[in-house]
């Protein structure tokens, strides 16, 4: 196992957030980015491992997640705070330049360092997330799709999230974790119940306690729009297609490939809005294949 470096850094003032690097310090960085609600160990350990073997790989808990400050009660951020953490995490770490993954959420986030520091990317890989832009999806047929009448979220999952999350117990809160990920997961590949409850388990001794946040989702979501810059990109973009995806389905991963400037897909067979072992080799392949052949052109935004 590589060697784990971890830190806290000043995000904004009196803002700090817990950092992780791992891997050699003088490989390209590869900052993780995950979802709302999520730590850093979101991102599971082997995949982690498996792209520190070619990366510095960064991973790092959002505001309101794990081990970092949960400043949202007190001092509410909008969504876009967050971007500005991820550069920043950047920042506290001395780097100046990285590869960037961000799943969901992190997707979106990712999308919003691309638009708006460009100059701090090598290259982003985007999963399981939905484009940043207001420009219609033009399907196979040629037919223009509004961005509104895409296909959205499975109504199970829908339906968890309505219900409000009651403490019954850490063993109960395991439980709904672990159907949430059965949801979440499709129904393409086996779902191995027990490695989503030993993931979650680590997420919950991570923090220190069992109950989540709810800071990410009553966090103001305006502003995120960045059509025009999006459409200007000149940073290399991955772009993965999960076919079993439950939260931003087909044609969703299509749909940011042809609004970000230079993007090209990937599919990975059986994934869904999860991180399985079984998408781990895939998932590691692809990011590395796209990073290594990242080279930004010269006087990049």
């Amino acid at each position: 196992m590589s060697q784990v470096h971890e830190q806290y850094v000043e995000v904004a003032p009196g803002v700090r957030v817990w950092t992780e690097r791992r891997g050699a310090p003088d490989a390209p960085a590869l900052l993780l980015v995950m979802g709302a609600q999520a730590s850093a160990l979101g991102w599971p350990e082997p995949l982690v491992e498996a792209l520190a073997a070619h990366h510095q790989v960064i991973r790092y808990d959002h505001r309101d997640t794990g081990r970092s400050d949960r400043p949202f009660d007190e001092n509410p951020y909008p969504v876009t705070d967050l971007a500005r953490d991820a550069v920043a995490v950047l920042d506290g770490l001395g780097v100046e330049r990285a590869h960037i993954v961000g799943m969901s959420l992190g997707g979106m986030l990712c999308q919003l360092v691309l638009a708006d520091r460009p100059e701090r990317v090598l290259s982003a890989t985007l999963l399981g997330t939905c484009a940043l832009s207001e420009t219609p999806y033009v399907r196979p047929d040629g037919v223009g799709v509004p961005v509104a009448e895409l296909p959205g979220i499975a109504p199970e999952i829908l339906e968890m999230w309505s219900r409000p999350v009651e403490d019954h117990g850490p063993e109960a809160e395991l439980d709904r974790r672990v159907e949430h990920w059965r949801l979440l997961s499709g129904d393409q590949l086996p779902f191995y119940a027990a490695y989503f409850r030993e993931l979650e388990q680590g997420v919950i001794d991570h923090a220190g306690g069992y109950l989540e946040s709810s800071a990410h989702a009553r966090a103001d979501s305006s502003g995120m729009v960045r059509t025009a810059e999006l459409a200007a990109n000149r940073v290399p973009v991955l772009v993965v297609s999960a076919t079993a995806e439950p939260v931003f389905p087909v044609p969703h991963p299509q749909h940011i490939a042809q609004v970000v400037a230079g993007a090209r897909l990937v599919e990975i067979p059986g994934m869904g809005h999860s991180l399985p072992p079984a998408v781990h080799g895939p998932l590691e392949k692809a990011i590395v294949e796209h990073t290594g052949g990242a080279v930004p052109e010269s006087g990049a935004r």
